[in-house]
Order: structure tokens, then sequence, then C-alpha cells
């Protein structure tokens, strides 16, 4: 969302923006997983559940997307609640859409050379561009930040993430509850019926994330056996037997969420190197989008006082 919404501002001041993603498809902390089952393919948002929107540009950008219907309203949550419509990831295949993103290509590192940057990737080496924007979880950016502006990975380092286990259950009926939603109960800090979101079709999906604490202390544990303890951990909540579930995996966020940094964004005009990200304003999807806004207007003023159009990345 924020490597985005940076393109986005520097996309409609006619700059060229190139972006690599090391993941499969967009997605991010926005990520849904599909799983084929006997009654049907089970969606799960096993990410961001959903998002807020209260800055007014964030809501001018939320309001387009309902009306063009890739978004929605859950009341259930909370009034300024929404989702993407089918999924969560929707907004991110739209705005990516944009854009010319290369999927699965790993940054493995940068080098300045000659004022212009040079991606070294898994397969070979992309640039040269006059800037490079990092936009991805605080670990991850200040091992690039580190070789390049210390101020900037001392931020970056400062900027600690919890992990969350996350468990996707699928069943071939619908769960006696009429309860969709479960808050902070022993060790789940969030579980809710995903098939009961606005737009969700295909049979009856759980997506049960433990807390902070107990994903920490668990962080390194088998996959199966974290399955089965948050399993066992939402039959407890919903207080009877369960069905035999047709799915049940788990999938282990290392870096899920940090309470930001108290900066917008990160920007060193002299070597055209930016940062952005939730991590950087807040643990929130708007604040991503924000930070990415933000720095793509930084990056905006820099270019016009140069008076110089930039290849960006």
């Amino acid at each position: 969302m924020a490597g985005l919404a940076c393109a986005d501002v520097l996309a409609d001041q006619g700059l060229d923006v190139w972006l690599f993603d090391k993941g499969r498809g967009p997605g991010g902390r926005m990520s849904t997983r599909r799983i084929s089952t006997p009654f049907g393919e089970a969606t799960f948002d096993h990410g961001a559940q959903y998002f807020t929107a209260r800055d007014p540009n964030f809501l001018k950008a939320v309001d387009a997307w309902e009306r063009r219907g890739i978004v929605a309203p859950w009341l259930a949550v909370d009034a300024a609640a929404w989702v993407g419509v089918p999924t969560m990831n929707t907004v991110i295949g739209d705005m990516a859409s944009r854009h010319g993103v290369a999927f699965g290509k790993h940054v493995q590192s940068l080098e300045s050379l000659n004022d212009k940057w040079h991606f070294k990737l898994e397969d070979g080496t992309a640039g040269p561009f006059d800037i490079a924007i990092i936009a991805a979880p605080a670990e991850q950016a200040a091992t690039h930040l580190s070789l390049q502006d210390f101020d900037m990975a001392r931020v970056a380092l400062r900027a600690r993430s919890m992990p969350c286990w996350t468990g996707l259950f699928a069943f071939n009926q619908r769960l006696a509850t009429e309860q969709d939603i479960i808050r902070d109960r022993s060790i789940i800090a969030w579980a809710a019926r995903n098939s009961a979101k606005p737009g969700r079709e295909g049979p009856e999906s759980w997506v049960v994330q433990a807390n902070p604490s107990w994903s920490e202390l668990n962080c390194e544990s088998d996959q199966a056996i974290v399955s089965r303890v948050l399993l066992d951990a939402l039959r407890a909540e919903l207080g009877h037997a369960l069905p035999e579930p047709t799915i049940a995996t788990a999938h282990r966020w290392r870096f899920a969420m940090s309470n930001g940094t108290g900066d917008l964004a990160l920007w060193n005009s002299e070597k055209g190197l930016g940062a952005c990200g939730d991590w950087l304003h807040g643990p929130r999807v708007e604040s991503a989008w924000l930070s990415g806004q933000f720095l793509g207007q930084r990056i905006t003023e820099t270019v016009n006082a140069a008076s110089a159009p930039g290849m960006l990345v």
C-alpha cells in the first residue's frame, strides 16, 4: 500500500516509476489466500482484516474505490470499517494495475554508482535509477538503509515489528454461532467469519489471529501445531464442538505490526533515497497510504525544484 501510494503521486506528475516486489502477486499485509476445497474455493483475508478511513484525502480515495465497487463498508465491525471486494487484496491489485510492477523480484541490495541507483536481484540487476524508494517492513528496510544512510537506518532499527500467527480454517457447513467476530479473548486477538464479509462467496471460512505476545513466544513453532492450537482456541471461545475443518493451516507474519516512529516518511534529497510504510506512521492501512503519499509529495518537490524529470523506483 505505501509503495503504490507513493507511485501514484509520482506517476501523476509524469515521472517514470518502476516497482519491484518479492511477492508472487499484489497484497502485502492486505493479502488474500485462496484454497480449493471439495465445496468450492475458500478465501481468507489473512493479513489486514479491514481498514478505517478518517483522513480527508484518504476518504476521497476510499470514496472513489467504493464508487467503482472494489471496497464496501463492514458495518459489523464499525461504521468507519471498510474491506476490499471481493477480497482485501483487490484494492492493492487495482492500484498495482496502474504501474509496471515486477512481481517475484527480490531486491537483495542497493548500490549507488555515479549518482545512480542499481539494484541487485536474484536473477540480475536493474538500473540505473535516479531515486530509490524502500517500502518494506522496518527490519528489512534497515538492512538496505544501513549501508546507505545511517540516520535513516537508525530510525528503522528502533521501529520493532511484532509477529502474528494466523489460522485459516474452512468447513463444509456454517458454524453454529451468530458471532461473526471475536476480539481479545484468551490467545485470540481477532477471529472472524471471513465468509460473512461483504461480497464474499464460497464455503464457511474463518481467520483466527493470535495476540502479539503469544505469537512472539511461539514465533518459531511448527505451523501444524500452531494451527491446532488456534483451532482449539476458536472452539473454546465458541463454546461448542466444531465439525472437522476441510482446511486447517496457519500463516506466520514475522513483521505484522509496528506502532510507528512518529515520522510520516524518510527522505534524503541529496542521495535520492526514501523510505515509507506503516512502520513510520502507524499500524494501519490508512497510515501506510498517507506515508506513501507524503513521500511522493516530498520527492515531487525535489524533482520540480531541480527542474528535471526523474526515473524512479
